[in-house]
């Protein structure tokens, strides 16, 4: 059988030796060996040298209750024994230096005496694993039982199955938060959510949430924000601001502020959004539309905590964690020079891509239901759908919607349905309806934006053309697709071009800007 070490601190107040009726009270590292069912093989007592007297009269005392314990003095020095970085240093070396034999000996860690900064230091130096053991925790005698206690604590939290059952039902219930409640189906949609939930509770390092137009980036930033204020992670605000809305001196001025004077309407101070979200979180959606400038300063304020208001040299601190949404490839706009390669670096620790609504077909089901609730407590009226109604709907859903728009043309389909719904019933011949109404409107933007483009790119790819390089894509295809090759295609577009070069080699030329747009020869020849 293993051996049983205890080490502790000898306990300067409740180990008191010196007082004629001492074994009429109870003393803590004395009463460790007056329990039959706990037999300890070595003891290591803990102590400063001015100690050593009143250490060598517990030690003879242990030895009387327990002959057969060898009861070893260590001398510790602490200059101070309330101050925590000393203390803690001193049990660390203690441990690191300690010829622990695990393969013979079992060790316990005694905590009831000692100051309390020093009760903490053994705590976290035993849950780090610097020491490899249990704790003792002992107690005096409490009526109507007259012995003492002593009670074991294994830091090892798998074992206790009530903790662990309430762990693992916080972190359903953190999940189930992010996802608003909804009991979502999609396998990678739900370990998506399951590392968003880690991160978020760990992590105060920014976090890019990307993915087409319409797939909760807000709502999901939100929703992470609330969860760390529940866990206590932050105790700021939580402000947004769409980047496309924001051009100039006016976004420099509500994401830093200024001071007044500072431009033609500065009237007063102002205090941007990055100081107001100090403590807190500070989200920017379509992050990349922010200009270089502000970029710039955007950075600074990451790696410093501090940032320049507009018209002031001095700076201004805080503390936030950014998030950032997009629906653009950052990385694309970097080698084209619209979004700087560090600044992105610095965003992209913990980048989360959510998939579009099309992605997730098992989740239609849930999400109807979920927005009918909304729908209900937001009117105050209830609706339903028939049988047949909600099923017709499921299958345009599932197999024929584009969803271009996702869960905000998802959220407007079920508004229009619920809100034309005779006496609050939802029939087939509304579903056809609307089935209709979406149908026209996707026909409609397709038209508007893309034209020639249309199954080539995605949407979240044509909304980051300019109109100019849009115009300019779709005369290129419309070329490639009326002529028969590659090099009559080059031809015919640089005409005018090549007869200035000695070696024209149309062919290559035409290929790589096909390239730059994520397009092959092949790609438009199958779209014929």
């Amino acid at each position: 059988m293993k051996k049983t070490v205890v080490i502790g601190l000898l306990g300067t107040t409740l180990d008191r030796w010196h007082k004629e009726d001492r074994w009429s009270k109870w003393r803590p590292t004395v009463s460790i060996f007056q329990h039959q069912d706990f037999l300890v093989h070595r003891l290591e007592l803990l102590h400063s040298k001015r100690d050593q007297s009143m250490a060598d009269h517990v030690l003879k005392d242990i030895h009387t209750v327990s002959p057969e314990t060898e009861a070893r003095s260590v001398h510790l020095e602490m200059k101070d024994a309330w101050d925590f970085e000393e203390v803690y240093g001193v049990l660390h070396d203690y441990a690191r230096n300690y010829p622990f034999d695990l393969e013979k000996e079992d060790y316990y860690l005694h905590i009831t005496t000692g100051s309390h900064v020093a009760q903490i230091c053994l705590f976290l130096l035993t849950e780090a694993k610097y020491f490899p053991a249990k704790l003792l925790q002992t107690s005096p005698p409490q009526s109507p039982d007259p012995e003492a206690q002593y009670r074991i604590i294994d830091l090892d939290l798998s074992q206790y199955d009530k903790l662990a059952s309430r762990f693992v039902q916080e972190k359903k219930e953190g999940l189930s938060f992010l996802k608003s409640g909804i009991n979502t189906r999609n396998a990678t949609f739900n370990r998506l959510v399951e590392e968003i939930e880690q991160v978020a509770i760990q992590s105060k390092a920014p976090i890019l949430l990307s993915g087409p137009t319409g797939t909760g980036k807000t709502q999901l930033a939100r929703r992470i924000y609330e969860l760390k204020k529940m866990r206590h992670q932050i105790q700021g605000d939580f402000m947004e601001v769409n980047c496309a809305t924001l051009q100039g001196d006016t976004a420099s001025s509500a994401l830093f502020g200024h001071v007044k004077g500072a431009f033609t309407g500065a009237v007063s101070d102002r205090a941007g959004l990055l100081k107001k979200a100090d403590k807190g979180v500070l989200f920017l959606d379509e992050i990349g539309e922010l200009g270089l400038d502000q970029q710039a300063m955007l950075l600074r304020a990451l790696e410093d905590k501090t940032f320049l208001p507009l018209g002031t040299d001095s700076p201004v601190k805080s503390d936030f964690q950014l998030m950032a949404g997009t629906n653009r490839d950052l990385r694309l706009d970097v080698v084209r020079g619209k979004f700087r390669k560090d600044l992105l670096a610095r965003i992209d620790l913990w980048a989360f891509e959510l998939p579009s609504l099309a992605e997730r077909p098992e989740d239609l089901e849930p999400n109807l239901q979920f927005e009918m609730e909304l729908f209900a407590e937001r009117n105050q009226k209830r609706v339903t759908f028939s049988r047949e109604a909600q099923e017709k709907f499921l299958a345009f859903a599932r197999r024929g919607a584009q969803w271009k728009g996702n869960f905000r043309d998802f959220n407007a389909a079920v508004t229009r349905m619920a809100t034309l719904a005779p006496g609050g019933r939802i029939t087939e011949e509304i579903v056809g309806q609307e089935m209709a109404r979406l149908k026209n409107s996707w026909s409609e933007e397709g038209e508007e934006k893309g034209g020639a483009l249309a199954g080539l790119l995605t949407p979240s790819q044509l909304s980051q053309l300019d109109r100019f390089d849009l115009v300019q894509l779709e005369e290129v295809v419309a070329v490639c697709r009326s002529s028969s090759s590659l090099s009559e295609a080059g031809r015919r577009l640089f005409a005018v071009s090549r007869t200035l070069k000695k070696a024209p080699n149309d062919a290559d030329r035409l290929k790589k800007y096909l390239q730059k747009h994520h397009l092959t020869w092949d790609d438009l020849n199958r779209l014929k």
